[in-house]
């Protein structure tokens, strides 16, 4: 196994960052409906920059890892940046290429958190 395949598969059975935040500052749910993947996350923030994500999730390895992965590496950036993240972001930061076929799963956690920040509580 290669050192990312063995990073995913951490983050998947040991995933950071799991929980609710009492009084998030944004809040939503998602869901990949072709592979039952289910999520939610709340954030805080801080000088308009995201301080602290936690989420709750169930799902395949590569939708688990991902988020646990981005809710590391967004720490810090602003909901303006974090709204123009796309499949790029997720690569680089879970340091492999996705298949056509799990892009859902690895794009579900940026995109329940985008979602999130363009439904403000």
């Amino acid at each position: 196994m290669d050192i990312w395949a063995a990073n995913i598969m951490d983050h998947y059975r040991h995933p950071r960052n799991t929980g609710q935040i009492k009084s998030p500052d944004f809040k939503a749910d998602g869901a990949n409906t072709s592979c039952g993947d289910l999520i939610s996350v709340s954030l805080s923030l801080e000088n308009e920059r995201i301080s602290k994500i936690r989420f709750i999730s169930q799902g395949c390895a590569i939708s688990q890892a991902a988020m646990s992965i981005l809710s590391d590496a967004l720490i810090g950036h602003s909901i303006n940046e974090v709204g123009a993240y796309g499949l790029d972001f997720v690569e680089k930061n879970i340091g492999i290429k996705v298949s056509d076929r799990r892009q859902n799963c690895a794009l579900l956690g940026l995109r329940t958190i985008q979602k999130a920040i363009s439904n403000k509580i």
